[in-house]
């Protein structure tokens, strides 16, 4: 997952940052979500393309529909623009921090109001990083199935509570990043497999998971 190992060096959230802002994690997810659908090489044919059409043929469906839309009214561009270039790029970027911000560095594994993280959010944080309240993420952890919209309420019933001092909560995604780059440079150990066929040459099994997917 994104958030292990952690902490980590600045120097390393560095690397990790300017992969998924240039779209190499975007990539090499994609490439592993394919690989993963494609299923193994001793499958027959007909049993593979059942397989990826499964795993991935109505999102190839959806996708085409919406280039077909946006061509029939003229705005292609769009699509990529709009849809591709951010799925690839800035979403890697946020889906990383978010990640971190919910499950790296908590203090207790065991704890269920410890192994979590609720990130306090303003809100340019709220518009470009957590939308739908989703830094709530301790109390959805605790009451899944309590709508999006009502986990603030959740917040403040349990911080008025007797539990409020054991809770895991931050101020905000900077405070957190501190936390999760707290590692000093000098233990930096840059080269970690981070290529998909890098990581089949070296043994590493090949999944749907986000770690053979490049993160």
């Amino acid at each position: 997952m994104l958030s292990a190992p952690f902490p980590i060096t600045k120097l390393s959230y560095r690397r990790k940052f300017l992969r998924d802002i240039t779209g190499q994690t975007g990539y090499q997810q994609r490439k592993a979500q394919l690989f993963n659908a494609l299923g193994p090489k001793e499958w027959p044919l007909t049993r593979r393309a059942a397989h990826v059409w499964e795993k991935l043929g109505p999102q190839c469906v959806a996708n085409a529909v919406l280039f077909a839309a946006l061509a029939a009214a003229g705005l292609w561009w769009a699509y990529p623009l709009l849809w591709l270039v951010p799925l690839l790029t800035w979403q890697m970027v946020i889906t990383r921090i978010r990640n971190i911000a919910e499950h790296a560095v908590v203090p207790d594994s065991d704890d269920p109001l410890r192994n979590t993280r609720t990130t306090h959010a303003n809100v340019l944080e709220r518009l470009f990083i957590a939308p739908y309240y989703v830094n709530y993420h301790l109390e959805h952890h605790l009451l899944f199935y309590v709508p999006c919209y009502n986990l603030p309420r959740v917040h403040r019933i349990l911080h008025a509570s007797r539990y409020a001092s054991r809770m895991e909560v931050q101020p905000g995604y900077a405070a957190v990043l501190r936390l999760a780059t707290a590692k000093p440079d000098h233990e930096d150990r840059p080269g970690r497999l981070v290529s998909v066929a890098r990581r089949v040459r070296a043994g590493a099994e090949v999944n749907g998971d986000q770690s053979a997917g490049g993160f």
